[in-house]
């Protein structure tokens, strides 16, 4: 027995690590969705040339998972294995570290190992590659992990790195953090409060100013604005806020009941073993069981919330693995009836099985969930760089070899015309191989929702950077290859009826700006 326990203590770790990695690096090849799989592969070979987001280009996320991705290219080069390997490195932390959380609550290391499995499976091949939706969750998860173990250790030191995974969360992207840290932070404050102890609050204060500190720096150092910075990281999405409030309302059963009705399942023994342990006034549950109970129900409530503010396709079915195995965890605590827990097993297996297939390998997240992937082609006809990526989009999902014709036809141009240009494009990763500096005004493309549109407060803010940035850098070309997912004419709510057109295809054209009075 002892050699079994010595096998699956050291077996498990390594399959979750080879399995996560693997996993999201087949998937990570399958599929392009042009705005999403190139957005950070060009910011963070950017970032890595010394042009900074808030001070070089408009951004409203992501400035950390670019920073990470930078570091990326400098160990391991400027290739697309390297890209979809920060993906899967994340894939790899998020389910060894539930792993060994579920192992911490008296978990069966067999459990431990199933639940994770499916964490690994369901979260980062969704996507395969970086995108911010998914740093965000992990980092999110994380703070969650850190919080129950401080908690339930009371180790005072624990307190100064939350603020700091959340930060890198928040850094991420700011919605579902600024609901993570509102649960973590209410949570913490009952803790204190029946704890009569408040020691850890101030390590946290301490942790939230340390990292404060070193941003600010950060920002001072690299010369970014801190207007910039709260403009368009703080105020802009604060502006979008009512109008994503719109696609919550009205409450629709079907829409937010029914689609995540797994969800709810999942949290449901969470609730019952709370309001049961209450009626009874069971003192065998602890504060700290509370807590984590709590912070696990409001969190998938937060989530959900989130996920129907937001434009990308269902993400958070990952989630699902981790509350049934909390919920496994107290119903073994405090409801230990066998036939509740080969029910949570039994719907998580249904459940992993079926959104894995639905949404992990049909491509859903990539909007290919109708697209027969078989008739994708070999990306080393656009760069050889690309090579073994299996290139269909939704754009030409019978005829990627179209696709593939026009952005080389489209390189040949840009390669040709070595002046200062722009490039306005979702195939962010042509500047990267051509190594040039696409010299974007924002990170990317897609009006409303990425920049300010003419109706909102902040167009005049946006209209100056734009222009701004053009005379700093002197440009007068700028080149537009389309499709854009987010945009139909950019820059002419800008520029007007001031720019000239050369039209190269139906897919590509020039807008010369020396017209326009700026």
């Amino acid at each position: 027995m002892k050699i079994l326990f010595l096998k699956k203590k050291y077996t498990y770790p390594l399959i979750i690590f080879l399995f996560s990695i693997s996993i999201n690096q087949y998937y990570g090849y399958i599929g392009i969705l042009p705005i999403d799989s190139f957005l950070i592969f060009n910011s963070g070979f950017d970032l890595l040339n010394g042009f900074y987001p808030f001070k070089d280009y408009w951004t409203i996320k992501e400035p950390f998972i670019d920073l990470l991705q930078a570091l990326f290219f400098k160990i391991l080069g400027v290739t697309w294995f390297s890209y979809v390997l920060h993906a899967s490195i994340f894939n790899f932390i998020i389910s060894l570290s539930t792993y060994f959380i579920l192992r911490y609550f008296k978990l069966s290391a067999d459990l431990s190992f199933l639940y994770s499995f499916c964490v690994a499976a369901l979260t980062y091949p969704t996507a395969g590659t970086p995108f911010s939706d998914h740093h965000t969750l992990i980092l999110c998860i994380l703070s969650l992990y850190l919080f129950f173990i401080t908690i339930k250790t009371n180790n005072k030191y624990f307190w100064f790195f939350i603020p700091f995974l959340l930060g890198f969360s928040f850094l991420s992207k700011q919605a579902p953090t600024a609901y993570i840290i509102l649960i973590i932070s209410f949570l913490s404050l009952i803790y204190f409060s029946y704890k009569k102890d408040f020691s850890g609050l101030f390590f946290s204060i301490i942790g939230l100013l340390v990292f404060i500190a070193i941003f600010t720096f950060t920002l001072l150092l690299l010369n970014i604005k801190f207007v910039d910075f709260i403009n368009q990281y703080f105020l802009f999405p604060q502006s979008l806020g009512s109008t994503r409030l719109d696609w919550v309302f009205p409450l629709e059963f079907k829409r937010i009941v029914l689609r995540f009705k797994i969800h709810y399942f999942s949290i449901f023994f969470l609730v019952f073993i709370l309001i049961k342990c209450a009626i009874n006034y069971d003192k065998k549950i602890k504060i700290e069981e509370v807590l984590i109970a709590l912070s696990l129900i409001f969190t998938c409530l937060a989530f959900i919330f989130h996920q129907l503010m937001t434009i990308n396709a269902i993400f958070i079915y990952c989630l699902i693995p981790i509350f049934f195995a909390f919920s496994h965890i107290y119903c073994k605590n405090f409801y230990n009836k066998k036939p509740i827990k080969i029910l949570i097993i039994s719907t998580l297996l249904i459940s992993s099985t079926h959104y894995f297939m639905k949404y992990v390998h049909s491509r859903t997240f990539m909007d290919l969930k109708s697209v027969d992937i078989s008739k994708a082609i070999d990306a080393k006809k656009i760069d050889k760089r690309l090579s073994n990526i299996k290139w269909i989009t939704m754009f030409y999902p019978e005829h990627p070899d179209e696709e593939i014709e026009n952005i080389n036809f489209a390189v040949k141009i840009l390669k040709n015309d070595t002046e200062k240009k722009m490039i306005i494009t979702d195939y962010q990763f042509i500047s990267v191989f051509l190594n040039q500096y696409d010299y974007s005004v924002t990170r990317f493309w897609y009006d409303f929702h990425g920049y300010p549109s003419i109706e909102n407060k902040f167009f005049s803010y946006w209209k100056n950077f734009v222009i701004e940035k053009i005379k700093e850098n002197k440009i007068t070309k700028i080149y537009v290859l389309k499709p854009l997912h987010g945009e139909n004419k950019p820059l002419e709510n800008i520029f007007g009826h001031c720019l000239e057109k050369k039209i190269f295809s139906t897919t590509f054209y020039k807008i010369d700006i020396s017209r326009c009075n700026i």
